[in-house]
């Protein structure tokens, strides 16, 4: 392991998130709250030392290779997290380091749930803070890191590939910096249409901000007390649509651009995510009809909220929880999917679904015709074995995570729906789930070992799990003597 390396990206990461502390110490200053503004200036000189120290002591070996991407990536998360819930702790607003550090893992991996019960309480910076680690936590604090360092050469695509989501990551285009700037073109675009959008529909410029960066990062912090009382069905509709285009694969915006329009409307993955939503809001709106005034109303509400949930945002604009059981389980079946490989949302992601049913059907087929020999394909080309592979050991592994969180859980006496939503809420990095973290709870019963295991849960379900599991693995860290046998 190159100590080093580790190093030098803990320290630009550092440096990073003091430029990232800016925009809330900015937004101190202009709503008057002068002491707050005071304790971002405090936290951005420490994350400024900290970094400044680390890119010192690093000295000029640059070569990331696979191992120490997965690492570097990881501690880069953790250190990230760490230190970005200073703020909510030192200003008192969240007196309790392990919920400052619980609300900031959760605002980074986008998952959006929380242990406050009032936002409204929380100053206009601290809430601008929570937002605003939504935003860069979407598409990824490396890849952001990438478009902009001039050195990004191409061993840094091992920390691209530790970071994105989904089975598969690939270069866009020749270099891993131009492949950084162009998902972050895209990301930065659609970011700056749904703000216009919401402030030609009469959202105030702070709600507006706030919201967009959570919804471009599928994150889910309310910034009200009243979650989405306050806004228009035309203001909610606009979060609900961008919400569905932020969960779709960034390729297919890719294709778009470059005038491949029947390539990218032919994607699997992405046809398969429309259909699954249709296919839901359908069933959920026949089923919970009654509880709405009228039909349009019941189409709208269920949309925004299947929306939501599958691409793990976690807005509410209504109470599920009172929803039906077939509205409820299907919910629940939509956490775990989740949105797209490639996109900003969390979740098991379309594509491996796709992918292991295709795998499914291929050995019933090698079942009927024990001779014939076929391959799982994707958008009609074969997909290698390795790939099929690491899909079902990721499977395995979720699995085994879901199983250990909901022990560990249990811990605290809570009901069986509360422990497994919770748990599903957070390592697919949704938000709300139903029972006591329903849309109208939050997670502030829970122990503080709890709250950890839900952090360990967020960070692991936004990298991938394998980059938080390495952390465990002593054979990263230490370098075996091998010993050679001669016969």
């Amino acid at each position: 392991m190159n100590y080093l390396v580790l190093a030098y990206v803990l320290g630009v990461v550092c440096l990073f998130e003091a430029a990232f502390m800016l925009v809330p110490l900015i937004t101190a200053l202009i709503y008057k709250e002068g002491s707050i503004a005071v304790v971002y200036l405090l936290s951005t000189l420490i994350c400024t030392t900290i970094g400044a120290v680390l890119v010192i002591i690093s000295g000029k070996n640059r070569k990331i290779r696979a191992k120490e991407g997965m690492i570097a990536v990881a501690l880069s998360w953790i250190v990230m997290s760490l230190l970005g819930a200073l703020p909510f702790f030192i200003s008192g607003e969240i007196p309790k380091y392990v919920d400052a550090f619980f609300e900031t893992v959760s605002g980074f991996t986008t998952t959006g749930s929380t242990i406050l019960t009032n936002v409204s309480k929380l100053s206009y910076a601290n809430r601008m803070w929570r937002s605003f680690t939504h935003w860069v936590g979407g598409m990824g604090v490396i890849v952001f890191i990438l478009s902009l360092l001039p050195s990004a050469g191409g061993s840094f695509m091992n920390l691209m590939a530790a970071e994105s989501p989904g089975p598969d990551v690939s270069k866009i285009v020749p270099k891993v910096r131009d492949t950084a700037k162009t998902l972050y073109r895209i990301y930065i675009g659609m970011t700056l249409i749904q703000l216009v959008l919401l402030l030609l529909a009469g959202m105030n410029a702070f709600d507006a901000i706030t919201l967009t960066m959570g919804t471009a990062g599928t994150g889910g912090f309310a910034v009200r007390s009243d979650g989405f009382d306050s806004y228009t069905l035309l203001q909610t509709g606009i979060i609900a649509v961008f919400m569905l285009l932020f969960g779709i694969n960034f390729n297919f915006y890719v294709l778009l651009l470059r005038g491949k329009r029947k390539q990218a409307f032919r994607m699997e993955e992405v046809v398969s995510y429309i259909g699954i939503i249709l296919a839901a809001t359908t069933v959920i709106v026949i089923s919970v009809q009654s509880l709405f005034p009228d039909l349009f109303l019941a189409i709208h509400h269920v949309f925004f909220t299947v929306s939501s949930i599958i691409t793990t945002t976690g807005y509410a604009t209504v109470d599920f929880n009172l929803w039906t059981p077939i509205a409820q389980i299907i919910l629940v079946l939509l956490m775990i999917c989740g949105a797209c490989a490639g996109s900003t949302g969390g979740g098991f992601k379309v594509s491996r679904i796709n992918i292991i049913l295709k795998g499914v059907k291929k050995e019933f087929s090698t079942l009927v015709h024990p001779r014939s020999v076929k391959k799982v394909r994707m958008d009609g080309k074969p997909i290698a074995h390795e790939i099929v592979r690491s899909v079902n050991v990721f499977l395995a592994i979720y699995i085994s995570i879901f199983v250990f969180s909901l022990i560990l859980i249990a811990l605290d006496g809570k009901d069986l729906v509360t422990n497994f939503t919770s748990v599903a809420a957070t390592l697919n990095n949704i938000g709300p789930g139903l029972g006591e973290v329903g849309p109208m709870g939050s997670f502030a019963d829970f122990s503080p070992f709890a709250k950890l295991v839900f952090c360990f849960d967020m960070l692991a379900g936004r990298l991938e799990l394998l980059p938080i599991l390495l952390l465990f693995l002593p054979s990263m860290w230490f370098r075996r003597n091998r010993r050679i046998v001669s016969q």
